[in-house]
């Protein structure tokens, strides 16, 4: 049980901080989070090769530690489709302006948004079948009774639909949060 609960625990905290990753329409460091940078030679997440740091509630300001790969940053960020972002660089500063978000892009992030907890249901749903297969490998041993390994998977249902229901009140908190206005 405690294996399945930390497992189940990991899904939501990871499906918690993909939701941070999605945008708001405010500026915020964790948007650029998946962002890859090729650097000396590798691809390499945006936070080791810059400074992100947001200057008001539109705009981020990423400052790399190298100025010789400030060329690499913007278009790292550029080609991140799934962000939809524009940066400039002046030489020294990448500026990502953050626009605002019309009413057809905040659907589509509400999409992402539900597949993202879909995925994250999944996760639940093997850790949960995990569990059920070892109390089954475990009753036919005749290692557990019969009622203990009813009131297990009882358990094991339970816990399953409190972390769902965990997910899915993290999905709607973001969808009410991206479509106010």
């Amino acid at each position: 049980m405690e294996e399945m609960k930390s497992r189940m625990q990991g899904a939501v905290e990871r499906f918690k901080s993909e939701l941070s990753k999605l945008r708001t329409g405010r500026a915020h460091p964790d948007m650029l989070a998946g962002v890859k940078v090729e650097a000396y030679g590798q691809l390499m997440p945006l936070n080791q090769v810059a400074n992100v740091v947001v200057t008001d509630a539109t705009l981020i300001t990423v400052t790399p530690f190298d100025p010789s790969t400030i060329q690499n940053v913007a278009a790292g960020i550029r080609n991140d489709q799934s962000l939809g972002l524009n940066p400039s660089d002046d030489g020294r500063v990448v500026r990502v302006p953050i626009p605002a978000l019309n009413e057809e892009r905040r659907r589509e992030i509400v999409k992402a948004a539900a597949s993202k907890a879909e995925e994250a249901k999944i996760a639940l749903r093997a850790a949960r079948e995990d569990a059920r297969k070892l109390v089954k490998k475990m009753k036919d041993a005749k290692e557990v009774a019969e009622d203990e390994a009813k009131r297990t998977e009882k358990q094991i249902e339970d816990t399953t639909q409190e972390f769902t229901g965990k997910i899915e009140a993290e999905l709607k908190a973001k969808e009410a949060e991206l479509m106010k206005i």
